[in-house]
């Protein structure tokens, strides 16, 4: 397993998937979800919609992951997922982000996929501290692929200051 730390949009990657920081509609929203909805095109919006509801509205409860084809991105994939919303990290918001990550991890090598590149999942509107987020990622990523080969993990950053924080919790790990 490799992990690369990148700053790029992440609907330029040509990977096998990318993952949504998503909500749990999966209908589109703001920030990477709309990015990723308006440049998938609107196959995407039908792909999502064609999911099972878990509750009404709900079609990816927090933590969870749900996976769609990538339609117009160059990446084939893409897997959704939603993170929590931060309340001040005492409702087991922790937990539940390194669920979207091992979630995320397990539908791509269900799917025999080999590369995936995460945004930041809950850092924007959901309001997590990008510098408590990056040591849970990196853990659940790292605890996730243990052992395992040929996986490549791109952490995608969309600017210089979002990119210093994981990188320095990557050197941490």
């Amino acid at each position: 397993m490799t992990i690369s730390l990148v700053i790029a949009d992440i609907t330029r990657l040509r990977v096998d998937a990318i993952v949504n920081a998503a909500n749990r509609s999966l209908l589109g929203g703001g920030g990477v979800d709309g990015a990723i909805h308006r440049a998938a095109g609107p196959q995407l919006l039908a792909a999502c919609r064609a999911l099972p509801e878990t509750a009404p509205g709900v079609r990816c409860p927090t933590g969870e992951a749900r996976i769609t084809p990538g339609f117009e991105l160059p990446a084939r994939y893409v897997i959704h997922t939603v993170g929590p919303v931060w309340q001040g990290g005492g409702h087991g918001e922790a937990g539940l982000l390194a669920d979207c990550y091992r979630h995320s991890l397990e539908l791509l090598q269900t799917h025999g996929l080999r590369t995936i590149a995460f945004p930041a999942i809950s850092c924007g509107v959901y309001g997590y501290p990008p510098e408590r987020a990056a040591p849970v990622a990196i853990a659940a990523i790292d605890a996730a692929l243990a052992g395992t080969e040929a996986i490549g993990v791109r952490l995608c950053c969309h600017d210089e200051a979002m990119a210093s924080i994981w990188r320095a919790a990557l050197n941490a790990a």
